[in-house]
C-alpha cells in the first residue's frame, strides 16, 4: 500500500523477512521508552532533523531537541492526571526504497490507564514513518506522521 510520505522518484518493494523483524523490534523499543517516560532516549530515534506530524496537533514538532520537549510536556501532563499511556502498533507494513529509505504504515493504539482505575482505550490512529540508517546502522525515525482516526 502507497503511504503519503512516499516520495514519487522512488520505488519500493516490500521487506524481507529480517528486515521487518528489526523494523518490530525497533518500534517496541521506541513505544516503550515513551511509555516509561524516557523522553530523551526516545526522542534520540529520531534524527537530528526529524519531524512528528499529527493531524491533532496544531503544528509539527521539528528536530529532535523539539520532538523531546513535546514528549515531556506531554509525558507531565500524563503525569499530573494520574494517567499512564501504552502505545501499541499492529499490522505493520514495510517497503524499503531504492534510495535506502524504509517505509513503514502501521495502526497504533493508545491505552489509557488512569492510576488504579480500569485501562480504555483512548486514541486509535495510523502512523506512517519514513526510516533511515543511522551511521551506527540503527534505525532513525526521519519523518512520523500520526493521523487520528477521530478527526477529520
Amino acid at each position: 500500500m502507497p503511504s503519503p510520505l512516499s516520495a514519487p522518484a522512488t520505488t519500493a518493494h516490500p521487506a524481507g523477512a529480517a528486515l521487518y523483524t528489526e523494523v518490530q523490534h525497533f518500534y517496541a523499543g521506541q513505544m516503550q521508552l515513551l511509555d516509561t517516560r524516557a523522553c530523551a532516549e526516545w526522542a534520540a530515534t529520531f534524527t537530528e532533523d526529524g519531524v512528528f506530524d499529527a493531524n491533532g496537533l496544531p503544528a509539527p514538532a521539528k528536530g529532535r531537541a523539539t520532538i523531546e520537549a513535546a514528549a515531556r510536556a506531554a509525558q507531565d501532563r500524563l503525569a499530573q492526571e494520574g494517567l499512564v499511556h501504552r502505545h501499541w502498533l499492529g499490522m505493520v507494513t514495510v517497503e524499503e526504497a531504492d534510495d535506502g529509505t524504509i517505509r513503514s504504515r502501521s495502526y497504533a493504539l493508545v491505552i489509557q490507564v488512569p492510576l488504579g482505575g480500569t485501562p480504555a482505550l483512548h486514541r486509535s490512529t495510523v502512523c506512517e514513518d519514513t526510516l533511515v540508517r543511522a551511521d551506527d546502522g540503527s534505525l532513525l525515525v526521519r519523518d512520523r506522521r500520526v493521523t487520528r482516526d477521530d478527526l477529520a
